[in-house]
């Protein structure tokens, strides 16, 4: 039992270390700073318990940015994942060129995200940008693409989809290659054609790494900042303001308790949607 238990510590130990200094402890520490009024303009932090989250609340930006966050990250992730199995189905087939179409499909994710979100800032320009140029060209329109908060969003969840569709095809590619092929002759014989085979064979046989896919890019939907900061600044008139984005501008103020509280409110989200997924994809029975 003695030998067990330091066993357990050695091989435990470093991760619970590193789990306390580079998550547990910042989280904690986060919560502890909203709890007090803490601006640099003022003398002296002032304790105020829970009243920050009931001004939070209170706020009429601070539930639209709750709104735009959950929106946004539904939408992104679930074309994300749509075209993300769709392209891993096509890169899975055996043809010539595949390697070099695997490679190529990363290229999107290999850029800077900063770098992309600039790019397609250009693309969406109404004076000069691409899209517009091709609409004048073929049918004489401009449209301003990030004046209405429908717009801005389509813009966003299109920069986003772009980069990181290539992550989820990539992961969902692993979990096809484990799919034996036995299955599938066995499914032909039986005479199951293209969609039965997908949805009775293959979508069941990569629940786990669909899960590992939606966790991943659910939780980093949620705490986009980059592309917003880049394509609209949160505008227009705070339509498309994250709450990283509205938290960041509270610490750019200065008011750092209450750029924490939305933190927090950030994070809960994040931490209840990983377990939904987790126990509504029954992950563990998945992958046992």
């Amino acid at each position: 039992m003695n030998r067990n238990f330091k066993n357990l510590v050695i091989f435990l130990g470093p991760l619970v270390v590193f789990v306390s200094l580079f998550a547990l402890i910042p989280v904690i520490g986060t919560f502890w700073i909203s709890l007090f009024r803490d601006v640099s303009f003022l003398p002296e932090k002032k304790f105020v318990g829970i009243s920050q989250y009931v001004k939070l609340f209170r706020d009429g930006q601070t539930l639209r940015s709750i709104w735009f966050t959950f929106i946004f990250a539904l939408t992104s992730v679930f074309l994300e994942m749509l075209l993300g199995v769709m392209a891993a189905l096509v890169i899975n087939e055996n043809f010539r060129g595949r390697n070099v179409l695997r490679g190529m499909i990363l290229i999107p994710w290999a850029i800077p995200s900063v770098v992309g979100a600039r790019i397609w800032q250009l693309i969406f320009r109404y004076d000069y940008g691409a899209a517009n140029y091709v609409l004048r060209g073929v049918f004489g329109i401009h449209i301003n693409w990030t004046a209405t908060p429908l717009g801005a969003l389509c813009v966003l969840v299109v920069a986003d989809a772009w980069r990181t569709t290539s992550f989820v095809a990539i992961i969902i590619l692993a979990g096809l290659q484990t799919v034996p092929e036995e299955l599938y002759e066995q499914g032909r014989i039986d005479g199951a054609d293209l969609f039965k085979r997908f949805f009775h064979i293959t979508l069941p046989a990569i629940k786990p790494v669909v899960i590992v896919a939606l966790l991943f890019r659910t939780i980093d939907a949620l705490r986009v900042f980059d592309i917003l900061y880049i394509i609209t600044n949160g505008g227009p008139s705070g339509a498309t303001t994250s709450l990283s984005l509205y938290s960041y501008q509270y610490f750019l103020m200065g008011d750092f308790g209450y750029g924490s509280a939305v933190s927090v409110i950030l994070f809960l989200m994040a931490f209840l949607c990983s377990l939904f997924y987790l126990k509504a994809g029954r992950f563990r029975e998945a992958v046992s």
